[in-house]
């Protein structure tokens, strides 16, 4: 009785697995468009469909309620350019030198010929572009603003490129379109300095009675639009952006984008601002949240999903547009402009249940909202605890795609379609967690060259020792000279250090950790 039982569960499990396997074989037929919006330092706590109380995020929660979100997934760092690298690579940021927060000057850190997620969804068939903050560096090493730049996203797998050099808090404010700069008069070139102050423009330094609000040192060099920017730059009046209005022009030319293309399959990386410094909404947003204006930012945000979304009934590709929603890392209240972020946050808890936010080892560094939508495939009103990373999208995109990785390429990117797709609570093993400590000289801020990593297994996290607790803008690094070990399960706040406790499970994690890193790789 009980072998006729066997070897009757072994042919249903084997019936399922044909069913799934062609479902599987279907999806990769389909070939669907896909967009990726990827918020900037927006928490897991930000939003409404992620316990929220404080904020309302309709459109985003109605995207969560048409998909799976994910309560357990990871930016690869916990800071911008480095995460960013890691979704267009699959490599893990720490592997590679100059994988910091990059000046807005920066040479491209991707070089052309490298293999990155639009390169291998160009390879598949795609139209591929990017609307929205780049900050992954641009030319050689100088940057000629009034001429063609590049290299930069059309040379590593983009059709398409509307985007920010940089970041909004740093010179140039300016926009470019594929490879030149946007709406720039000729007769009055951009200069852009790093280093000493050049031109006569007004700074926030000597003239903080322009400033629509304070900054610090590090943030008050060339007034723009009355806001103080990090860096100098003269000319190009004609092409800087106005921040109150960026974010219905970057909308709008990602809807440009969809709608030409949408007779073939598309690919858009959208890469939004909010709630990144400097903060100022659109007036329609300002006042709304009750918050300042990062609140206000993130109803912003949550109005340009809405939008978004709309225009893809509208254009009638819902049905074949699969979209993943996230955020490059986790939240930060003050991050140089004297918004009154802190002082109106109230009972707002920007990384929900978790300690810390942006620059932070600390869960709340990397722990960030993550919503994949697609009608008919992907699993809806549902919630995944699998534990994912966006460094394996280009994995994950591979196998939905039907494209091969070579080996030598996105050497930590793991296939994580079914979770992606809502069909499996199980994801990663592990993820390694990443940031780069902080250091002020003067009015200057940079990345050091300190690396911390930390590695997640299950419920159990190990912070590597590094050095005595540190604090960068508000946030607890997660700093300590001895290993930290924490139960995530027990203690989401990391709390309670259990390295001395279970000085065996620490001296695993430690070993894994060790082995990940001097093996060059992650993927078989």
């Amino acid at each position: 009785m009980n072998s006729k039982i066997t070897r009757r569960c072994l042919l249903l499990a084997g019936a399922a697995a044909v069913v799934a396997s062609k479902a599987m074989s279907a999806i990769t037929a389909a070939k669907p468009n896909i967009v990726v919006v990827y918020a900037d330092d927006l928490g897991y706590g930000d939003l409404s469909c992620y316990g929220s109380t404080t904020i309302r995020t309709p459109n985003i929660d109605r995207l969560a309620a048409q998909g799976t979100r994910f309560v357990n997934a990871h930016s690869p760092s916990a800071t911008c350019t480095p995460s960013r690298y890691a979704l267009m690579t699959g490599e893990y940021p720490w592997r590679t030198s100059g994988t910091q927060i990059l000046p807005g000057d920066a040479a491209a850190l991707i070089r052309p010929g490298r293999y990155t997620l639009p390169a291998m969804l160009k390879q598949a068939g795609y139209n591929t572009g990017f609307v929205g903050k780049w900050h992954l560096g641009l030319g050689d090493g100088k940057v000629d603003w009034n001429g063609e730049i590049g290299p930069g996203p059309l040379d590593i797998g983009f059709d398409h490129g509307f985007f920010m050099p940089a970041t909004l808090d740093r010179v140039p404010t300016v926009l470019i379109d594929g490879r030149r700069v946007a709406n720039l008069d000729q007769n009055d070139p951009i200069a852009v300095s790093y280093g000493a102050k050049m031109g006569d423009e007004p700074t926030g330094a000597k003239h903080p009675e322009m400033l629509r609000y304070g900054a610090d040192p590090e943030h008050s060099n060339t007034i723009v639009n009355g806001i103080s920017r990090i860096g100098y730059m003269t000319g190009g009046k004609s092409a800087r952006w106005n921040d109150e209005n960026l974010s219905d022009l970057l909308l709008e030319k990602a809807v440009d984008f969809i709608s030409a293309k949408r007779a073939a399959p598309f690919f858009l990386y959208y890469a939004v601002n909010e709630p990144h410094v400097p903060r100022a909404p659109n007036p329609r947003f300002v006042g709304k949240s009750g918050m300042g204006p990062r609140g206000d930012a993130i109803l912003q945000l949550d109005w340009t999903v809405g939008e978004l979304m709309r225009a893809l009934d509208r254009l009638g590709i819902a049905k074949n547009t699969m979209v993943v929603f996230s955020s490059d890392n986790g939240p930060i209240l003050f991050d140089g402009y004297e918004d009154r972020a802190v002082e109106l946050a109230g009972a707002h808890r920007p990384a929900g249940p978790f300690s810390s936010g942006k620059y932070s080892i600390l869960e709340g560094g990397t722990r960030v909202p993550m919503i994949t939508a697609w009608p008919g495939h992907v699993r809806p009103g549902h919630v995944s605890s699998a534990l994912v990373d966006h460094v394996d999208m280009i994995a994950s995109l591979a196998a939905l795609v039907g494209q091969q990785l070579p080996h030598a390429s996105a050497v930590d990117s793991f296939d994580m379609l079914a979770p992606l797709l809502g069909q499996t609570h199980r994801g990663r093993e592990y993820v390694v967690e990443d940031t780069k400590l902080m250091v002020t000289t003067g009015a200057t801020v940079a990345s050091s060259g300190s690396r911390i990593l930390a590695i997640r297994a299950g419920d159990w996290k190990l912070i590597r020792r590094s050095v005595e607790p540190q604090q960068f803008h508000g946030n607890p690094i997660g700093t300590r000279p001895e290993n930290q070990l924490y139960n995530l399960a027990d203690d989401p706040g990391e709390t309670r250090n259990l390295a001395a406790s279970q000085p065996r499970r620490a001296a695993q994690l430690a070993a894994w950790l060790d082995r990940i890193e001097r093996e060059g790789r992650s993927r078989p």
